[in-house]
């Protein structure tokens, strides 16, 4: 098939890679305009740029993809069909009605659960024991399309935000090439969602990191995982920022007895490898965490450096 591709982050990458390699021609990358990053300011394109780059696909960057003239120039290329994932702009009806079959987003959810800008990291904050991807023709509305094909994985005690990122791109490679087969066939059937199942995923903000240790160490576990390596999670230590970047939930002591309760945010004990945090219910045991202006360290190595003691309070 012909295809115009829309995506911008490293998400998109894998199904654009994915669609190259299962003999689809992509006959133009739309993706969002170059951004500054770091200090420098320095301009640094999309990763789908990159990649478009790469394989000497041309390039579109409008800052509004319904404007007249980017409707024009997508106009301007054959495409059978869209693609789209993780774009970061809405689509206008005229655009969705361009090409034969229509605009296919790849979303990282199995809708109607978790429309929205950021379903991986509220599947893991919410506890859901799996996800996946669905196909979805595109409409108006946002997500609200209907679902033509999914795939489903499951999601691990141990799943952070960027593993379950990786692990759903390629995924995503993987649903839209076999969804794009069925539908050469036509053998995809569109099946309507269901609204009145349907959840929101609103988008991820740097406030959602903090950590409220009054809440059970099982949701603070789930936060912590949810929001790696952004925005990241986060207390305070004598008036500075302390990130938490890896922790256990301990629900109870070695002999089976649940964790004694204290004050919240209480440094219980410290050992060689690790601090244990009283919470809401339970205890965190920290084994990767960063002081403000310091790097990313363990916790061994942090407490070389700070002395913590037990019965000090975080937050």
């Amino acid at each position: 098939m012909k295809i115009v591709f829309m995506g911008t982050p490293d998400f998109a990458v894998g199904a654009m890679e994915a669609l190259l390699e299962a003999g689809h021609e992509i006959t133009l990358a739309v993706t969002q305009p170059d951004k500054a990053k770091g200090r420098s300011g320095q301009l640094q394109p999309p990763p789908v740029k990159e990649c478009a780059l790469k394989h000497q696909i041309p390039v579109l960057q409008p800052r509004r993809i319904r404007t007249p003239e980017a409707v024009a120039e997508l106009g301007k290329y054959e495409a059978d069909v869209y693609i789209v994932a993780a774009f970061g702009q809405i689509l206008s009806q005229e655009i969705l009605d361009m090409p034969k079959y229509g605009c296919l987003n790849i979303h990282a959810s199995l809708l109607p659960r978790y429309r929205g800008a950021s379903p991986i990291q509220h599947v893991i904050i919410d506890g859901e024991q799996e996800t996946g991807i669905t196909i979805m023709q595109m409409d108006a509305g946002i997500d609200t399309g209907d679902m033509l094909y999914k795939k489903k994985i499951p999601i691990e005690d141990t799943d952070t935000y960027e593993s379950l990122h990786d692990k759903l791109a390629v995924l995503g490679g993987e649903a839209i090439t076999e969804a794009l087969a069925l539908l050469e066939a036509g053998k995809l059937v569109p099946e309507k969602q269901d609204d009145a199942e349907s959840s929101h995923a609103p988008l991820i903000e740097k406030r959602m990191g903090r950590l409220d240790f009054s809440r059970s160490v099982v949701e603070l576990d789930r936060l912590i995982r949810g929001v790696t390596p952004w925005p990241s999670a986060y207390t305070s230590y004598h008036g500075r920022q302390l990130k938490i970047w890896r922790a256990v939930p301990v629900e109870t002591d070695g002999a089976g007895t649940e964790m004694p309760q204290s004050t919240p945010g209480t440094v219980l004990s410290t050992d060689k490898d690790s601090l244990l945090i009283s919470c809401g219910q339970g205890a965190l045991r920290v084994l990767e965490l960063q002081m403000e202006g310091k790097k990313r360290m363990s916790a061994r190595d942090f407490l070389l450096g700070v002395r913590l003691e037990p019965g000090e309070v975080l937050g």
